[in-house]
């Protein structure tokens, strides 16, 4: 080998390159044979990827402490081992079938720890032995083996002799040709003994162990040295065509570099004489005969081609102007997809990709039936607005596949450039169209589904113009079938588009643009629509998702629902699916690893164990029995909540009220009007109006790290004092939501369907709610508000009237 041992030794390294060592002057030949008996246990060490041959030294980088354990021992009490290779490498602990019977006597010469904290041992192999028995000695690996002699020929036996020389030349020849270093040919070269030629070459074959086994079982040198003679041809036949191969690819390779130049050069010689660029022009002009445009953007075409045949092909402007003519050619010109106008196929398309949103799906049917009707007619410009999760971009999608029409979606969020919607004059370098003519260029087809996603979160007044006011042309009916965009500088037809923006917020959009579209709420979904939701769609996606489709793996109603009150907390389902998708990956790891499959459906059980401890906690109903302590409704952006108001009355000059709990300013405002109202009205409550001036009152609203706000809470604060003064409890399952005024009236509140929602959650029966609100819960489906009683009211004496006992 071309390496100094003992350097590498002092160094502490071993080159990775170098796998076997070989004494060349034959001093370590012999064997051990009178160490090795069948009666005795011997340590076993198995090998990983290599194979110890008789006669040849191997370092071996030490992975398993057990191994590390016995070769210490080995070499501390200086007694031999057994060396056997794996027949799985991948294997920690092979038993008696996992390792290859034949292996070699061995001693351990060195151990040596290299800087990374990696540790190798050089191992010296001597006679062949074969395993008997396996054992385990607590710490590693022992066994019982027999020797396992070789037939050697007769000294001067030609025809081993003339078989070896061919071995060692047809080696060193591979050597050579190969990736193996010139020092290992040069070993092979100066090594004497035959049986060690042979043995060497064995070990340093880049072969697998299934074919080196093969070697070292061949009792007979003779069959071994003729063995191996094959395996070398095959190899150097194998690499001597690699590099035939190699040659070729580089003579071919070299052929193309030489035709691509010489392409290259022939074009230039046509763009100096003109011919290239005049046949360009030509067949841009004949594509333009076969556009559907009118004539003011055929003459705009045709002028642009005919100042290209003016220009060196050379010059900028010529590039310039040949990108603009690949534009407009590009673009669908008057090229309309046909649409479906089949209602009860779209109605069916609708419902089947999601569950609820019927006023939105009612819209789209209508906008169908007038198209059914007239023929032709102007898209609407619809926005749906709603909290984050609730389907509002991949309605979009079913949309287009109910109409079967083309689908574009562009994303509004934090445009801060007018040029992204109107594009660049061409005056300026790197000029190009706007985002709507790209997509318009991208869906093929004059007429797609549009999308603008989050138009709430464009940038109004930057340095860069106004996106906002830039998208007014695009979503007016009036203007948008005369779009400019200022790269194409002429007309376009947007008029056909259906546009649908997308919003959370409404209240950022600009009136102006707020103006020109129609707007659709996409409210939050109530649990028993969750539910839906995920038994139809976000199941069997994440179930499809995961390699899971076949596998009838379900999840039952109530694990639903108590995946949705305690792990999430929102208006639509974008966690719900994260969940879910989290319980269905416990779900396939269970099946991958074992094969086994959850019987029957997933209860509440299993996602307790698959999601851990709950991080939500849905209030529930706390009883009448304080004075003081009234249940309200409130609305967040992640659904219905119920709320308790607590006041407590304390002796003390001046009346002072305290407000505590996070409240915003609205709704310190409901319980000073609640206060003055109750002042003004003692005869209500049976009191003096004395009373007021000697008493403190303090209201507290629990949860006081959580910022509360609104006037919804008017009626609920002025039960609360109320019942707080006269010491006169709170009917039994009772809720309230409603703002009053100064003169007691009762005035209406929002989010009607999330409260509700809310208060069946926490167990209440009865709600007291505005008359005026009698209008929304009608709107609601009979099965959500089907246990609640509501009872409507006109102002403050309705209240007490009916909540205090």
């Amino acid at each position: 080998m071309d390496f100094n041992f003992d350097e590498i030794i002092e160094d502490g390294q071993v080159e990775s390159k170098i796998s076997f060592i070989t004494n060349i002057d034959n001093t370590t030949k012999g064997t051990i044979e009178q160490e090795i008996s069948p009666e005795n246990f011997i340590p076993i060490l198995p090998l990983r990827g290599i194979m110890l041959f008789p006669d040849t030294m191997v370092p071996i980088s030490i992975g398993r402490d057990s191994s590390f354990k016995l070769l210490k021992d080995a070499q501390k009490h200086d007694v031999p081992i057994a060396v056997f290779s794996q027949v799985d490498d991948s294997n920690d602990d092979p038993d008696y079938e996992q390792l290859y019977h034949t292996g070699v006597v061995g001693k351990v010469q060195k151990i040596i720890k290299l800087p990374d904290g990696n540790r190798t041992a050089l191992i010296q192999g001597f006679n062949r032995i074969r395993l008997i028995e396996l054992g385990w000695n607590g710490t590693y690996n022992i066994g019982r083996v027999e020797n396992f002699p070789e037939n050697i020929p007769a000294k001067g036996d030609r025809e081993y002799i003339a078989v070896v020389d061919a071995c060692r030349e047809t080696a060193i020849k591979l050597m050579r040709t190969s990736e193996m270093t010139i020092g290992s040919a040069f070993a092979l070269n100066n090594i004497t003994d035959r049986e060690l030629i042979i043995n060497f070459t064995c070990a340093n074959l880049n072969i697998s162990n299934k074919e080196r086994i093969v070697l070292l079982e061949e009792t007979n040198m003779y069959d071994r040295a003729y063995r191996l003679l094959g395996i070398l041809q095959r190899e150097y036949q194998y690499v001597t065509l690699k590099i035939d191969l190699q040659m070729r690819t580089r003579e071919e390779l070299d052929k193309q570099h030489k035709e691509y130049f010489l392409r290259q050069e022939m074009e230039t010689i046509q763009e100096q004489l003109g011919e290239k660029s005049e046949d360009e022009i030509n067949k841009m002009r004949e594509a333009g005969k076969k556009k559907n445009w009118n004539e003011a953007t055929a003459k705009v075409f045709n002028d642009t081609l005919d100042k290209m045949s003016h220009m060196s092909s050379h010059s900028p402007d010529y590039q310039t102007e040949y990108a603009y003519a690949q534009t407009m050619l590009e673009l669908p010109w008057g090229e309309y997809t046909k649409d479906n106008l089949n209602l009860n196929n779209a109605e069916k398309v609708l419902n089947k990709d999601h569950y609820g949103m019927e006023k939105v799906k009612e819209r789209i049917i209508e906008h169908l039936a007038v198209l059914k009707m007239r023929g032709d007619f102007k898209s609407p410009i619809l926005c749906l607005y709603g909290p984050p999760g609730v389907g509002k971009t991949s309605l979009g999608k079913s949309i287009a596949k109910a109409m079967k029409r083309k689908y574009v979606r562009m994303s509004l969020g934090g445009l801060h450039d007018e040029a992204e919607i109107r594009g660049h004059r061409r005056t300026y370098v790197g000029a190009m169209a706007g985002q709507i003519i790209k997509n318009i260029k991208k869906a093929g087809s004059s007429n797609p589904v549009f999308i603008l996603d989050e138009i709430d979160k464009v940038t109004q007044n930057t340095n860069h113009g106004d996106p906002a006011s830039a998208l007014l042309e695009v979503l007016d009916p009036e203007q948008n079938s005369a779009f400019h965009d200022n790269y194409l500088d002429t007309e376009y037809d947007l008029s056909k588009v259906m546009f649908i923006a997308t919003a959370n917020n409404i209240s950022t959009i600009p009136a102006p643009l707020l103006d020109r579209m129609e707007l659709i709420e996409v409210s939050g979904y109530l649990t028993e629509e969750k539910i839906e939701i995920a038994k139809r769609h976000l199941v069997p996606k994440e179930l499809d998702n995961l390699g899971m489709k076949d596998t009838g793996v379900k999840i039952s109603k109530p694990a639903i629902e108590k995946i949705i009150e305690d792990y999430t907390r929102e208006s639509g389902v974008r966690d719900l699916d994260k969940q879910i998708n989290k319980v269905l990956r416990k779900v396939t790891l269970k099946y991958a690893k074992d094969g086994e499959l959850p019987e029957g459906e997933l209860q509440v059980e299993d996602i307790k164990k698959h999601l851990g401890t709950e991080p939500y906690s849905r209030d529930k109903y706390q009883g009448n029995d304080y004075y003081g302590v009234v249940t309200g409704l409130a609305w967040t952006s992640v659904g219905g909540e119920i709320l308790f108001i607590e006041t407590s009355i304390d002796n003390g000059k001046g009346g002072k009220l305290g407000l505590t709990g996070n409240l915003g300013d609205v709704m310190k405002e409901s319980a000073t009007i609640a206060l003055q109202y109750l002042k003004e009205h003692c005869d209500l409550l049976g009191i003096e109006p004395a009373f007021f001036e000697n008493h403190n009152i303090h209201i507290h609203v629990p949860e006081g790290a959580t910022p509360k706000d609104g006037p919804s809470a008017g009626i609920t604060i002025a039960t609360s004092i109320a019942s707080a003064i006269t010491k006169r409890k709170v009917r039994k399952n009772i809720a309230m939501t409603g703002e009053i005024t100064l003169r007691g009236k009762v005035l209406p509140v929002g989010g009607i369907k999330e409260k509700i929602l809310a208060a069946k959650r926490a167990g209440i029966t009865d709600i007291l709610i505005c008359h005026e609100n009698r209008k929304n819960i009608e709107d609601i489906p009979a099965k959500y508000v089907k246990g609640v009683e509501f009872h409507y009211v006109e102002n403050v004496k309705d209240v007490l009237d009916y909540a205090l006992l």
